[in-house]
């Protein structure tokens, strides 16, 4: 991780706001795609749900936070079905009986039908058990969107159909980044329903 104990708060803020703007975005293969390409066809998958299709969030740590606020923006605002697997007891049990790296694939296996949605968030983008959770996503026919940041080659970044790259090794901005870009899906996503409906939604 770079090393930034004592910078100063205006390059702090010049270097997020760097990472902010510089998002590199890929589909399926490595190919490059626009940022206002990847978010339109990420909010179609998204506002393009059926009413039982549903969106499946996983992270660690601040990620897991991070899923879980856009957990919240999508039931809330959006009015998609959406899940996220950090209750403690059930994560605790399939960790202690079979190890933390396959229990968000079990969980996804589980709950995953064909074209839900999996919202991969990994600030490495090398969490083992974000990356087992995507392929048993893939398994069972959901499209994936992985967010992540670190090297511009970490694993993650292949196991998605769009993925949202933000190219710091710092995980404070890396992690701002991947909040905004969640806002920013979830935001577009509830402005495409509220149109299609003919109305508003209160966010």
């Amino acid at each position: 991780m770079h090393e930034l104990a004592g910078v100063e708060a205006v390059p702090y803020m010049e270097r997020l706001c760097q990472a902010l703007s510089s998002v590199e975005t890929t589909g399926e293969g490595g190919a490059r795609l626009s940022l206002e390409a990847a978010v339109g066809r990420a909010v179609d998958r998204i506002a393009g749900l059926g009413p039982e299709g549903k969106v499946l969030l996983v992270g660690n740590g601040g990620s897991a936070a991070i899923v879980s606020h856009m957990q919240n923006d999508l039931c809330k605002a959006v009015g998609v079905r959406a899940l996220v697997f950090n209750e403690a007891p059930l994560l605790t049990a399939l960790t202690n009986d079979n190890g933390y790296a396959g229990a968000f694939a079990r969980l996804v296996s589980l709950w995953a039908s064909r074209g839900d949605v999996l919202v991969a968030v990994s600030s490495a983008g090398r969490s083992e058990n974000i990356l087992r959770a995507c392929r048993a996503a893939r398994e069972r026919g959901c499209r994936v969107l992985t967010l992540s940041g670190f090297a511009a080659d970490n694993p993650l970044r292949r196991e998605g159909e769009l993925n949202f790259h933000v190219p710091s090794d710092f995980y404070g901005h890396v992690e701002v980044a991947h909040m905004a870009l969640a806002h920013l899906l979830s935001d577009r996503a509830m402005a495409r329903r509220a149109h299609r409906e003919g109305g508003t939604r209160i966010g």
